[in-house]
């Protein structure tokens, strides 16, 4: 019973994760100057003065993650769900990095940022970007995963939903990259199906500690 507790815990840290990241988020987006939801990406948030806060957001979010991970292996024993487990815990991981590792400044945010794209790359930004790529990946392949154990249970509905996401999710990032205008409207909806993915299958995994 002890066990079973702590692991709807760690699960509940997953389930509150994608909305909290969202609400941080998008109240900064409306209140940092500067910053044009149309242009900048989320993770340009962690620039400026008041950069630490979503570089925070970054980092519990992942953490979070990596506890609902943890939950979602000690309830899966065996399988493909247990695979699943581990490439949630790795976009965790990769959250944190995320926020410990930040974007280059472009687009006129922050202020006295250069008015366009940055010309180069520098190292920190790198990792950010990788962290990001890494963590976006490891969803989707999660997603899969999961449509596989919900397919072998007969739960169509979640495998349904399990395949869609791990379509429209990369979908919306393709589209992203390939316009110029509501760039970061996008890239934020795609986040938001891909995380809103891990908090759902948290809550999912609850029920079945019940």
């Amino acid at each position: 019973m002890k066990n079973m507790t702590t692991t709807r815990i760690l699960l509940l840290g997953g389930a509150i994760s994608a909305p909290l990241f969202y609400i941080i988020a998008i109240a900064q987006a409306f209140t940092r100057t500067g910053f044009n939801i149309k242009l900048h990406a989320i993770s340009t948030l962690t620039l400026g003065d008041l950069g630490w806060i979503q570089s925070a957001n970054f980092i519990v979010t992942g953490s979070l993650a990596v506890l609902a991970a943890i939950g979602a292996r000690s309830l899966l024993m065996r399988g493909a769900g247990r695979a699943g487990s581990w490439l949630i815990g790795v976009y965790g991981i990769g959250m944190i990095m995320a926020g410990l590792f930040k974007p280059d400044p472009g687009l006129g945010f922050p202020a006295g940022a250069p008015e366009g794209m940055p010309m180069s790359m520098s190292g920190q930004a790198a990792v950010h970007s990788m962290a990001f790529f890494t963590s976006f990946i490891c969803l989707i392949v999660a997603m899969l995963v999961f449509a596989r154990r919900f397919g072998a249970q007969g739960e169509r509905s979640w495998r349904s939903y399990c395949i869609s996401a791990s379509i429209l999710a990369p979908l919306l990032i393709v589209v992203g990259m390939g316009i110029n205008s509501w760039i970061g409207v996008i890239m934020g909806i795609a986040g938001m199906v891909a995380f809103g993915w891990v908090s759902a299958l948290a809550v999912r995994l609850l029920n079945e500690t019940y």
